[in-house]
């Protein structure tokens, strides 16, 4: 289990990487993306270790949250353009 979480961390700072160094605006939004996702299989790699079955419920929230709050990036981008 420790390899997968150490996996998961180094996936989160190659993404943070991307997010500040871009270089547009698509890399960027897709690596906040990248961190609903690698965060959602963080928690779910944790609950089995730890058998918590509140942090799958948890990582289910995360990963719903991710999809509204990448669809709300999306929309606030496509408006940036045509405004």
């Amino acid at each position: 289990m420790a390899v997968y979480s150490s996996l998961l961390l180094l996936t989160i700072v190659i993404g943070l990487g991307r997010v500040v160094l871009g270089p547009s605006r698509v890399d960027r939004l897709l690596a906040i993306q990248l961190f609903g996702t690698t965060g959602t299989a963080l928690l779910l790699v944790l609950a089995q270790w730890q058998d918590q079955p509140a942090l799958r419920d948890v990582a289910l929230l995360l990963g719903l949250l991710a999809a509204v709050a990448s669809a709300a990036l999306v929309q606030l981008l496509r408006r940036g353009r045509h405004d």
